[in-house]
């Protein structure tokens, strides 16, 4: 077997089909071939957290009851203050082309599911439909589709104590054994995420590296944590939505198997790289990536994108930054956004433009001059990304405001102007006149949740958001009562400002 089949989805080669063309018959096939116990099925909370609702069956007609009908499923203990207690059943259902088997339960065919209310219609105020509904809406209304991919990152967090071959903090960007120890366990995450989805770009260490980690926490205390990066490929923006949280899932389980602990928390200690959780975007027409032209610059859509992005960027943190600790990683010089621009190959920029292989894509030709095979990718790579959101997000959302703010880009006038305002070159954090006439992004969950409530017709008007799912994130970001919590740091001394700032990132190691 090849290293393609190898990795290749095992449903995919036992059916001999795409899983977008899976049916409930292949199920059933996959029952009666794999010895199948059980069918689990999976659907995000209104945490970011994939659940797990576990369906055992005697016989083979429960089965298809169970693949044909769903389950039903208490949406008020899910979806806790988005749905009264009176009015709270939904039925799960699974989605065929998700189906996978689980890599921690044998006996167990697992899927991924949608939500359907009463009526047996997507419910609208869940946020995996949100995501649905406004894909749909920017395809209707541009012709164009939008995919995008996530950049997960995550400290895997282990005993520590003396060992060989240390490496120094602030140094891993890249690392690799024996200076990083968990490689083998992040291969485990990324084969078992590449044999489910088929969507994993690349993993590699990450910048954030701590010796001995400070903290009350027994979990954490004089533990050792290295930081990591798992990159996915692109996708339609919706599907990216599920796969970000199966691809949690997945890293969160591998980790527990080998003793470790996991974590998608914003920040874990004052100095050293926060975890970000970054989307790239692009534009397809019929398959193909539109965001460059024929002399390999940006497109004008790429651009009216970006000016869709600007324009929406200050309420976009209300959902891609919902905790406090979230601001302890958006500060000058720590390769995070703190104002509102874009630039070409720039990490201190809100949104960057990527090198994307625009004007060459057989590179390896430089480097070896036998290859004289040619070589052309029709598709196109380029992307643009999105810097400031973190692990705490509320991806789904946040991907559905993407897209309502992409849609806004695209149809809306103003935008290649607003994007040309915006475009800066070089550290924007060296350049005072450049800072001052840019916007900030805001510094705090309440100052995300006033501009949010301010401009809540952005999303709702797009007849996208429901009014209570945005009252539901000005409530989550409210509460946190951050917006005084830097200046009340400050008057702390020194040592006990860092216990207090340990405290309230550490405080975030599990809640996303």
């Amino acid at each position: 077997m090849t290293q393609q089949a190898a990795l290749a989805n095992p449903l995919s080669l036992l059916l001999d089909k795409d899983r977008a063309d899976f049916t409930r018959a292949d199920m059933l096939e996959v029952i009666r071939t794999k010895g199948i116990e059980r069918l689990s099925f999976h659907y995000t909370s209104v945490d970011g957290k994939l659940r797990e609702l576990k369906l055992p069956f005697s016989d083979f007609a429960q089965a298809e009851r169970i693949l044909a009908s769903g389950e039903r499923v208490d949406g008020s203990s899910l979806f806790h203050g988005l749905v009264d207690a009176a009015a709270s059943d939904l039925y799960v259902v699974p989605s065929y082309r998700t189906a996978f088997l689980s890599p921690f339960d044998p006996a167990s065919l697992n899927f991924i599911c949608r939500f359907l209310d009463r009526d047996g219609q997507p419910a609208a105020f869940t946020p995996d439909n949100i995501l649905t509904i406004a894909h749909e809406r920017f395809r209707n209304r541009t012709g164009l589709e939008l995919h995008a991919l996530g950049e997960l990152e995550f400290f895997l967090i282990r005993e520590g104590g003396p060992e060989n071959f240390s490496a120094h903090r602030q140094s891993g960007y890249h690392a690799s054994s024996p200076f990083f120890k968990g490689g083998d366990v992040v291969n485990e995450m990324v084969r078992i995420l590449t044999r489910i989805t088929g969507a994993v770009k690349y993993a590699h260490a990450e910048v954030g590296y701590i010796d001995s980690v400070r903290s009350n926490l027994p979990l954490l205390s004089g533990r050792r944590a290295e930081q990591h990066e798992i990159e996915l490929l692109t996708r339609p923006i919706e599907e990216m939505g599920d796969l970000v949280g199966l691809a949690r899932w997945i890293i969160r389980n591998v980790a527990h198997r080998h003793g470790m602990l996991a974590t998608f928390a914003p920040k874990i200690e004052e100095g050293v790289a926060g975890n970000g959780l970054h989307f790239h975007l692009e534009l397809i027409r019929d398959g193909q990536n539109i965001m460059t032209g024929a002399d390999g610059a940006l497109s004008g859509e790429a651009r009216r994108l970006i000016g869709g992005l600007v324009d929406y960027a200050s309420t976009l943190s209300a959902f891609g930054n919902t905790v406090a600790s979230s601001f302890l990683r958006l500060v000058p010089n720590q390769e995070a956004p703190t104002r509102i621009c874009w630039s070409h190959n720039n990490r201190s920029a809100l949104i960057r433009v990527p090198l994307g292989w625009s004007k060459q894509s057989h590179l390896a030709r430089v480097v070896n001059p036998a290859d004289t095979d040619p070589y052309h990718d029709p598709r196109g790579r380029q992307t643009v990304e999105l810097r400031s959101p973190d692990g705490s997000a509320s991806f789904h959302l946040l991907l559905a405001g993407i897209t309502t703010a992409a849609e806004h880009g695209l149809t809306a006038d103003g935008m290649l102007e607003l994007a040309e305002r915006t475009n800066v070159e070089g550290n924007v954090f060296s350049d005072k006149e450049v800072m001052q006439r840019l916007e900030p992004l805001p510094a705090s969950c309440v100052a995300c949740a006033r501009l949010l409530g301010e401009r809540r017709a952005l999303y709702e008007e797009a007849g996208v958001f429901p009014p209570r799912v945005i009252d539901y994130q000005i409530e989550l970001l409210t509460r946190e009562d951050d917006e005084k919590l830097n200046r009340d740091f400050a008057r702390l001394p020194a040592e006990e400002r860092l216990v207090a700032t340990r405290e309230l990132m550490h405080r975030d190691i599990h809640r996303h």
